[in-house]
């Protein structure tokens, strides 16, 4: 089970819980279906990777109100005794249906659409919301510097400056889904078995009387996993007093793993670090970075020669901050069987439950089209069901199986989608079906609202 299900209904807006009391009072209990998805691509963005599916269920699982959350809306004075009493029993018993983790989607693709009560599918919007967008934007950010890297390592050092402890786990899971090589992130490690890395801090060297003692104290220790903090004084002196290290190793049948740079530019002491290393005879000495990487300075980066064989990717990475969010949205598309939308200028809906089927050809993503759900068509059906009766229906996806489904997805997805800058567009149709069923509820909502005909 994940964090999400110690969180209890509460997890809400304000206006969730107002209209569920008029959905209570009105005795609608009929059941609505609600699509959530994105209406528009971040800056540079091309595609979203699916993520934060199981932490989503792992809370519509859990979701309950306490009896201190209980005594606390009562203190508001906005609601009845009666609907409080209904919240004390609150349980989601409804049914959701998919993206899986690690697949590709775009924009205006349902990701997850919610089939309940409605006053169950409402109540649920926020934490929702929160969950999957947090999730894809840092599963879509990561998969950009591992695209970046080009096969070299990326390992996640942004656990200290995320939005709270929450999104440095959410960084971890979903970047490891996505390619990331390892993280810094001990907790993560340990819940999720990613695989961990970290080297040392500068304070480490600063604390002995010698950068050598410091390099030499550390080797002791822990040997062919030595990963050395050279630039704390001077690089590419710190890199001379790494290759005596190197050699003191060798005489004891162990290995120097690597160094670390973390300031400069390390692009040009990269390759002098290199030449020093294979100069010396040891060429296998592997360069690690950190420092402000994000995947446009990656590319850069490389573009311009670095011999670097992995990146520790922070700050710019865990708060994704060229695009630290997305338009996502969560909106009702049929209540009691009648098919509805929404007009607002910019903020069009699709109406009724959907589907979305993908097209390849000869290995590569070519189409993809929004359906009606009970429509059939040409390509692979992407949404599943996942939860019924409010009970997801298999357990938790290993990690490895959403990572694999991700790198191959990926690895179908045409280049120009996944450029780092100035994505090609992704096409993304709508059926006929849906198509003209749209038509026909816009008239319908057209004539009835605005006394057009």
């Amino acid at each position: 089970m994940t964090a999400y299900s110690k969180f209890t209904a509460m997890v809400t807006d304000l206006y969730e819980l107002t209209m569920a009391q008029v959905y209570f009072q009105r005795r609608m209990i009929e059941p609505a279906i609600f699509s959530l998805f994105i209406r528009e691509y971040p800056p540079h963005r091309g595609y979203f990777v699916s993520a934060g599916l199981e932490n989503a269920l792992a809370f519509l699982e859990s979701a309950r109100f306490m009896s201190d959350d209980i005594q606390y809306l009562d203190s508001t004075g906005l609601f009845s005794r009666d609907f409080l009493n209904y919240l004390e029993k609150f349980r989601f018993t409804g049914n959701v249906a998919a993206i899986p983790e690690g697949e590709l989607f775009f924009k205006d693709e349902p990701v997850l659409e919610v089939t309940a009560p409605i006053i169950e599918s409402q109540l649920v919007e926020t934490a929702l919301v929160n969950i999957i967008h947090l999730h894809v934007i840092l599963a879509t950010k990561v998969s950009r510097c591992v695209h970046a890297a080009r096969g070299r390592g990326i390992v996640d050092f942004s656990l200290r400056r995320t939005h709270g402890v929450d999104a440095g786990m959410a960084v971890a899971r979903a970047g490891y889904i996505a390619g990331m090589s390892a993280t810094s992130n001990v907790l993560a490690g340990k819940i999720y078995s990613i695989p961990v890395a970290g080297t040392m801090a500068h304070s480490f060297i600063t604390s002995f009387d010698s950068e050598i003692d410091a390099f030499r104290a550390f080797a002791d220790i822990f040997g062919d996993r030595t990963v050395l903090l050279i630039d704390t004084y001077d690089t590419l002196v710190g890199a001379e007093k790494a290759v005596t290290v190197a050699r003191e190793l060798k005489k004891e049948g162990r290995r120097l793993r690597g160094v670390r740079l973390d300031s400069g530019d390390m692009t040009a002491l990269s390759r002098q670090v290199r030449e020093l290393f294979c100069r010396e005879g040891f060429p296998e000495v592997e360069i690690f970075a950190s420092g402000g990487y994000d995947e446009f300075k990656i590319d850069r980066s490389i573009r311009e020669g670095a011999e670097i064989d992995a990146f520790g990717v922070g700050t710019k990475m865990g708060v994704s901050a060229d695009s630290p969010y997305a338009d996502i949205a969560y909106k009702l598309v049929q209540f009691n069987g009648r098919p509805v939308m929404k007009l607002s200028s910019g903020k069009r809906t699709l109406v009724a439950p959907k589907q979305v089927f993908r097209e390849e050809r000869k290995g590569c993503l070519i189409k993809d089209t929004i359906t009606l759900r009970e429509e059939s068509l040409a390509g692979r059906p992407l949404l599943k069901t996942v939860m019924q009766g409010g009970k997801a229906i298999t357990p938790p996806e290993r990690l490895k199986t959403i990572r694999d489904r991700f790198k191959t997805a990926f690895g179908k997805l045409p280049e120009g989608v996944r450029a780092i800058r100035d994505p090609r567009p992704y096409p993304v149709g709508i059926s006929e079906q849906l198509e003209a069923l749209q038509r026909r509820v816009r008239h319908s909502v057209i004539a009835k609202e605005l006394g057009e005909s």
